[in-house]
């Protein structure tokens, strides 16, 4: 048996909240294991106020959450283990792509640029911010790990993260983010001078409206 590999143009999809004329600022969110786009998109209409632009972009790997007959819902996924490397390899330029587009549209010198992940969506943020051609001023990570496989030993990858504003959101009793996996993260970003904030709350493994409030006016 041998694998083959190749290169193949499909389509994609995001969705956006707010008006682009006269935002101040754009948020790109991305969604975490399991979700749509549009569904994520609907958590976060606080952020609708006449003052940013909210970019949701979707996983590429689309499946069925259950095999119900009667309930075939359906969710997204950035990656999973398998074949790990190439998924990555195409989702870092897929998110350049919709930030191209929506830049096609919008001046960038007018406005700052958020990067929102949830969950897995926080690895793929971090991932893009890190290796994409993307310029992120600002990146939250809420619910989801700070990937460990990305080199911060590259100087180019640990310099885009430091250029842009670090902040980790969790729920104090969210059952992936534990004590032990935020000691881990927090430690490789103080070994790199990575400067990040933390921002805890009451809570679990879930978007918080309150917090997404005090993040969008800090």
């Amino acid at each position: 048996m041998h694998e083959h590999r190749l290169s193949v143009a499909r389509t994609a999809r995001y969705f956006t909240l707010g008006s682009p004329a006269g935002a101040g600022e754009v948020w790109f969110a991305c969604h975490g294991y399991g979700q749509l786009a549009a569904r994520f998109l609907e958590k976060l209409r606080v952020l609708d106020d006449g003052r940013r632009y909210v970019v949701a972009p979707e996983g590429l790997s689309r499946f069925y959450l259950s095999e119900s007959p009667t309930e075939r819902r359906v969710g997204a996924s950035w990656m999973t283990r398998e074949d790990r490397l190439a998924e990555i390899a195409d989702y870092v330029p897929y998110l350049d792509a919709v930030y191209d587009d929506v830049f096609g549209r919008i001046d960038r010198a007018r406005v700052t640029v958020h990067a929102l992940g949830f969950s897995q969506g926080a690895a793929t943020v971090s991932r893009w911010t890190a290796m994409g051609k993307a310029r992120i001023d600002r990146v939250v990570l809420w619910g989801g790990e700070f990937p460990p496989d990305l080199d911060l030993a590259r100087a180019a990858f640990a310099g885009r993260l430091r250029a842009a504003r670090l902040t980790l959101v969790y729920g104090r009793s969210d059952e992936y983010i534990t004590a032990k996996v935020l000691a881990g993260v927090t430690e490789r970003l103080g070994a790199h001078d990575i400067p990040y904030r933390e921002m805890p709350f009451a809570g679990g493994h879930e978007l918080n409206e309150a917090v997404l409030k005090e993040l969008a006016e800090g």
